[in-house]
C-alpha cells in the first residue's frame, strides 16, 4: 500500500467525523432482541447444508481482570478473586455442548481466538480444561491450517504460562502494551515495565510461536509526540509480526472507566493526528506494511499476504485471515456470524449463566440479513479491506448494476472523488492515498442506517 500523501490535513479536518468501525455490518446497533436464541439454532442448522460448508472460527470471551484500565472500553468483570472463573468455565462447557450439537462433526476449526478481559486471568490447569473441553466438542483442523490466538497481559503472564500455551496448541500471540511511557500509564492505571514485556515476547519466540502482535493506543492522556516515539522506538526494536495502534476514543457517558481520565490531560487534536502520523511513517520506513486503519504487519506476515491476495476479511477482532469461516462465540456479550446473521450473547454475568442453568443458549439478540445488507457488506468489505471495489466483479458475484443500485449513493461518491478521497469511474472505485485514513467515512456512503444511528443520539468513535 502506498503511504505518501496520506496525511492532507485539510481533508482530515472535513472529514474526521464519527462513524463506526465496520467490525460487522450491518453494526452491532442494529441487532434486536426479536432475533432469539430458536433463530440461531436454525440459522446455524441450515449452515451444514450448504454446498461446501464453512469450516469454523471459535471465539471465547474470558471477562475477567484484576484491575481496571481506565481507557477500556470492553465488557468486563474487575475481580481479584480467581474463585469467580470456575463457575464460569462450567457455562463455558454447557454452552459449548449446545453449540457443538447445531453444527456438523466435519466442519474443522481453523481460528481459534481468546479475548476478554484477561485470559491469562485463568490458572494453568482451567487453560487445559477450556482447550480439552474445545478438543471433545469440536474436530480441531489441520495443524498446519491453524491460527489459534489469545490475548495476554505481560502483568499477569509468566514463562511458565507461555509454556502452556504453546503446549495447548496456541500458536500466536496478542500483547497490548499500549504505552511505555511510566506517566501515561499512571494516568490510565496500567503499570506495566518494559523489561518484562520484551522479555515475554522473546519467551514466545522462544517457545515457537509464529506470531506476535502489539498493541498500543494514540490519543491516551499525558501523551505527546516525544513520548510516543520513544515507545515506538522499542516496539520496533523488539520486532513484533503485527502492530495495533488504536485510536483511544473519549466517551465517558458510555463508559464507566473513562470518567477517571482528566480531558485536559488528553493531547489536542493537532498531536494526536502527528503521533498517528509519526506512527505510520516509522513503522512503514522499518519494513512494516500499512493494512489499513490501526492495523501493521510485515510483508511475509498472513495479513499482509492477505490483503495482496484479496482475501483479508474483517471481524470484531479487526482485519482477519480465513475469510470463509463461520464464526461461533461463547461467552458473556461475545458476538458470533453465522451463515448470513450476527448473534450475540447475554451481556451481564447474571443474564447468562441464568439463560445456562436453565438449558438455553444465551442468545439474546441478533439481526439476519437482507439481500441488501449482505450486499452492502460485501462492498463495505471490499472497500476498507483492499481500498478498492471492482463493478464488473460486483455484477458477477452479485447480479446488480452498481450505477443502476446504487443511483443514490453516486453523489457523495463523486464529491469524495472532487476531494480527492476516491477514484471513481465507470470500472470500478479506488480509495487514494488521501482516502485511507479516512476509509471508515467512504464505507458509510453505503451504511443504509447511518443516518438513523447518528439521528438517534447514538456515538461512535471518529476517525481519526
Amino acid at each position: 500500500m502506498q503511504t505518501s500523501g496520506l496525511f492532507d490535513h485539510d481533508l482530515i479536518r472535513r472529514y474526521d467525523r464519527a462513524g463506526p468501525r465496520y467490525t460487522s455490518y450491518p453494526t452491532a446497533v442494529q441487532f434486536h432482541d426479536q432475533f432469539t436464541a430458536n433463530d440461531f439454532k436454525r440459522v446455524a442448522r441450515d449452515s451444514n447444508t450448504d454446498f461446501i460448508p464453512r469450516p469454523l472460527s471459535l471465539y471465547f470471551h474470558i471477562p475477567f481482570c484484576d484491575t481496571v484500565c481506565f481507557y477500556c472500553a470492553c465488557n468486563k468483570v474487575v475481580t481479584k478473586d480467581k474463585g469467580k472463573s470456575s463457575p464460569y468455565l462450567e457455562r463455558l462447557y454447557l454452552e459449548m455442548a449446545m453449540q457443538s450439537e447445531l453444527f456438523e462433526a466435519d466442519r474443522p476449526v481453523e481460528q481459534l481466538h481468546w479475548g476478554g478481559g484477561t485470559p491469562t486471568f485463568l490458572s494453568h490447569g482451567q487453560m487445559r480444561s477450556l482447550m480439552n473441553a474445545t478438543e471433545a466438542h469440536f474436530t480441531l483442523g489441520d495443524e498446519s491450517k491453524r491460527e489459534f490466538s489469545i490475548e495476554v497481559d505481560p502483568r499477569a503472564t509468566d514463562k511458565d504460562t507461555m509454556k502452556v500455551l504453546r503446549e495447548i496448541h496456541f500458536n500466536r500471540v496478542s500483547m497490548g502494551v499500549q504505552d511505555f511511557d511510566p506517566d501515561v500509564q499512571k494516568a490510565v492505571n496500567r503499570i506495566q515495565g518494559e523489561r518484562e514485556t520484551i522479555a515475554l515476547m522473546q519467551q514466545a519466540r522462544d517457545e515457537g510461536f509464529d506470531s506476535i502482535n502489539v498493541d498500543l493506543i494514540y490519543g491516551l492522556p499525558k501523551q505527546t509526540l516525544a513520548s510516543f516515539d520513544k515507545t515506538l522506538d522499542k516496539v520496533i526494536d523488539a520486532s513484533p509480526d503485527r502492530l495495533s495502534i488504536f485510536n483511544y476514543a473519549h466517551l465517558p457517558e458510555r463508559f464507566k472507566p473513562q470518567r477517571r481520565i482528566n480531558a485536559q490531560d488528553l493531547p489536542p487534536p493537532e498531536e494526536k493526528l502527528e503521533i498517528l502520523q509519526l506512527s505510520i511513517e516509522k513503522l512503514t520506513e522499518s519494513g512494516y506494511v500499512y493494512i489499513g486503519m490501526d492495523h501493521f504487519a510485515k510483508p511475509d506476515d498472513e495479513l499482509a499476504i492477505a490483503q495482496r491476495e484479496g482475501t483479508l476479511t474483517r471481524n470484531f477482532q479487526g482485519y482477519s485471515t480465513h475469510r470463509e469461516t463461520d464464526m461461533l462465540a461463547f461467552g458473556v456479550s461475545s458476538i458470533a456470524r453465522v451463515g448470513d446473521c450476527y448473534s450475540q450473547n447475554a451481556h451481564s454475568l447474571d443474564a447468562y449463566y441464568e439463560d445456562l442453568d436453565k438449558g438455553e443458549l444465551p442468545v439474546r439478540r441478533g439481526v439476519e440479513l437482507s439481500f441488501d445488507d449482505r450486499l452492502r457488506r460485501h462492498v463495505i468489505e471490499e472497500i476498507i479491506c483492499h481500498f478498492r471495489l471492482d463493478f464488473d466483479q460486483l455484477r458477477q458475484d452479485c447480479r446488480i448494476e452498481f450505477s443502476e443500485y446504487f443511483a443514490s449513493e453516486l453523489p457523495a461518491l463523486k464529491q469524495l472523488a472532487s476531494d480527492g478521497l476516491i477514484d471513481l469511474n465507470d470500472r470500478g472505485l479506488s480509495v487514494r492515498p488521501a482516502g485511507q485514513l479516512l476509509v471508515r467515512h467512504v464505507c458509510m456512503v453505503f451504511d443504509a442506517y447511518v443516518r438513523q444511528q447518528q439521528e438517534s443520539g447514538r456515538r461512535f468513535s471518529k476517525i481519526i
